[in-house]
């Protein structure tokens, strides 16, 4: 168990609230990627958030309140940051293979340190570059974001990624209307749904996306 094993009850409730059942060694998988991150966080500055109990809330929770929706098993991250959600996501599911794509050098190098430390090797990657310049590899079930961009920018810059019958999964705050609006010809929404993140008293939504090459759905 990692060293904010203190954050095991609060952990255990809100999975309960969220309707997720973890096996105990993805439980302490999750806190011991969130106590890496809060060491690093305080000589790289990986996020602005610095309390290990928010960290919770804002990343944990947050990133895992999308879980029940992400289809298939391959899983492209842009934007990733510290991992947020594809290294969550990938430790609460063992099925998932990720990708995680961002062009800052700590930020690459912080998820590479958790792939390594939490045996993630075998599912993982990261690929430090602009997600104009990385390869497909013959496409991703789910191409995901997480306060990375508009969603029009987000299907431009990632559409050579998504496989035949592959989604856009973005999460987003507020529900972006207008940027739903803006979505290009061709690129249509199927879903928005709202998302429960435990103590966490602001809006959540998970805003799911298909196009031309999606038609067949996974």
């Amino acid at each position: 168990m990692s060293d904010l094993s203190h954050l095991a009850p609060d952990l255990e409730r809100g999975l309960a609230a969220m309707g997720l059942e973890l096996p105990a060694r993805a439980r302490d998988d999750l806190l011991a990627y969130l106590a890496l991150l809060a060491r690093w966080n305080r000589s790289y500055n990986l996020t602005a958030v610095r309390e290990p109990a928010q960290m919770l809330v804002r990343h944990l929770f947050d990133s895992l309140a999308v879980l029940p929706h992400v289809p298939g098993h391959r899983i492209a991250d842009v934007g990733a940051g510290p991992g947020l959600p594809g290294l969550v996501l990938a430790l609460a599911r063992p099925d998932l293979a990720v990708l995680s794509i961002d062009s800052n050098g700590k930020m690459a190098r912080f998820q590479r340190e958790a792939i390594r430390v939490l045996g993630l090797g075998e599912r993982c990657r990261v690929e430090q570059a602009r997600v104009e310049a990385v390869d497909g590899g013959g496409g991703f079930d789910t191409v995901t974001s997480r306060a990375f961009a508009s969603l029009p920018d987000f299907v431009a810059a990632s559409r050579h990624l998504l496989a035949p019958g592959g989604r856009w999964l973005a999460l987003k705050g507020r529900r972006p209307d207008d940027e739903i609006a803006a979505l290009p010809d061709g690129v249509w929404v199927e879903a928005v749904l709202p998302l429960h993140v435990p103590d966490l008293a602001e809006q959540r939504h998970a805003i799911i996306m298909a196009g031309p090459s999606t038609e067949t759905a996974a």
